[in-house]
């Protein structure tokens, strides 16, 4: 029986030579040959692993055949979101191995899944930071104080008010009413207040960690970063020669790889990391206390 990996390995091969072959734009093509010669190495490096003669394993599976089929008959953006997920998955699949072992996570571990993305970012005229809101992948940390007031001012209308008005239902005295909501105002005014400091924060933690590893990779791989940079402006539609060029440049000066990598693989803009979790904090307690009276 064929060892799943690489079938799988073999299957996204035979898909993304289909994609070349079907893609009008030539620099996108362009791109799908290349991954499709990534996964051939990686097929050919399970089988080998294996002791497994690889050329009689060339034949890709029913699944990948069926897929074929209907990218003919309904168009292969369907066939490009089963990849997204397949490579998502392998991703994942790889990142939780080496948690289990303790290994190193480096980043290039989602290489591919960066470069799906890119390609739907320009087929679909979307913006990386917008795919990834999109995705809920990333949120923005320095427009957490207006999402704070907002969700603030709206939970205190509505969650006093239900609070009072049962009270007030409940029982004749208005002294209980006054205490039940200055009570239910200063309690739910804390708990958004500290719920919006402990998400601020998280995310600010989750991004910053994230840009350690991209930094992390381009110290140990740049010239594969340098590739991978290359991969996604050619998806953009820049001509292969202009964005290896410019990957090249780029690669110079590590300070500005490291920004133009976060922004360009990640999706993250450094700007939106200039939120302040307190102030997230202040804004969803006032505006909280504001609705609740």
């Amino acid at each position: 029986m064929k060892n799943k990996n690489i079938q799988t390995e073999i299957d996204a091969c035979f898909l993304y030579q289909r994609l070349a072959e079907h893609e009008p734009d030539a620099m996108i093509a362009n791109v799908f040959r290349q991954m499709s010669d990534i996964e051939r190495s990686h097929a050919e490096a399970f089988a080998k692993k294996e002791n497994i003669n690889f050329e009689n394993l060339m034949q890709p599976s029913w699944r990948a055949k069926t897929l074929n089929t209907i990218g003919k008959i309904f168009g292969y953006d369907y066939v490009l979101g089963v990849l997204m997920d397949t490579e998502k998955s392998i991703a994942n699949a790889i990142i939780a191995t080496k948690n289990k072992n303790k290994q190193e996570i480096t980043g290039t571990e989602t290489n591919h899944v960066k470069i799906l993305r890119t390609i739907l970012e320009k087929e679909t005229k979307v913006t990386g930071t917008q795919l990834s809101r999109f995705e809920s992948r990333h949120r923005s940390v320095g427009g957490n104080a207006i999402r704070a007031a907002v969700l603030g001012g709206n939970d205190g209308l509505v969650s006093n008010f239900s609070l009072v008005m049962g009270i007030a239902g409940a029982t004749a005295g208005q002294s209980a009413v006054l205490l039940a909501g200055l009570a239910g105002l200063l309690a739910g005014a804390l708990s958004m207040a500290l719920g919006e400091w402990i998400s601020v924060t998280s995310s600010k933690e989750l991004y910053e960690n994230q840009m350690q590893i991209e930094m992390e990779e381009l110290e140990t791989n740049p010239e594969g970063e340098m590739r991978e940079l290359a991969l996604i402006y050619i998806a953009k539609g820049i001509p292969e020669e202009q964005a290896h060029q410019m990957a090249a440049d780029i690669m110079k000066d590590k300070d500005h790889a490291h920004e133009i990598l976060i922004k360009e693989e990640l999706g993250i803009n450094a700007e939106e990391l200039k939120g302040s979790a307190f102030e997230a904090a202040i804004y969803s307690f006032i505006l909280f206390s504001i609705g609740a009276v």
